[in-house]
């Protein structure tokens, strides 16, 4: 693992690599899962005031979600996420572009509509952060419906930390990501020299 002051990264951030091909995913991430997009507390109620800025770009279905559940729900876990169209479909905030899924919130936010680019753990996927009192965990996530990223990443040989850059400097500024970059630099020539 790399440790930069309270925040842990497993080595498979830096080791793997991941570049999204939504042309041969289809943005399924957003339609697959078990429940919607984890929020933060503050996300939610952020997300709850941005509302009328991101509705316009919603799907009918989207829309009736909203209604039905509000702009964020309490999953089977406890957790904040979005809710999903019909309770089991995709996120509510999806709607599709030549046939892939892709999201309004997103939408919005390239549109100058919201500050709200969209939920942190959209924005940092394939990487899952957990937090505690004392730590913040940063750890790769492999899911099935993903394999296409994997195999563009490696073809392009992007570590999993680089395609996320923009959602780490969100997270935790541009000083943390090139102290991460340092180090996973340091980690992956000594990997290179071993073999």
């Amino acid at each position: 693992m790399i440790r930069i002051g309270n925040i842990i990264c497993s080595l498979e951030i830096v080791e793997k690599h991941f570049i999204c091909d939504l042309n041969k995913c289809r943005g399924t991430c957003c339609v697959q899962g078990d429940s919607g997009a984890p929020l933060t507390g503050d996300e939610s109620g952020l997300l709850s005031r941005e509302i009328p800025h991101i509705l316009p770009y919603l799907t009918e279905r989207g829309k009736d979600a909203l209604e039905r559940y509000g702009p964020h729900i309490i999953d089977q876990e406890g957790d904040i996420v979005t809710p999903l169209v019909n309770g089991n479909e995709e996120c509510a905030f999806a709607y599709f572009e030549n046939g892939i899924a892709r999201c309004a919130i997103e939408k919005a936010f390239e549109e100058g509509k919201t500050d709200f680019r969209k939920p942190l753990s959209c924005h940092l996927y394939p990487i899952r952060m957990k937090e505690t009192p004392e730590y913040i965990t940063l750890n790769y996530d492999v899911w099935g419906i993903c394999q296409p990223a994997r195999d563009m990443g490696e073809r392009q040989k992007v570590p999993v930390y680089r395609f996320v850059r923009d959602a780490l400097e969100r997270r935790f500024g541009v000083e943390w990501f090139r102290e991460l970059d340092k180090a996973a630099r340091e980690w992956n020539s000594r990997t290179i020299t071993r073999t």
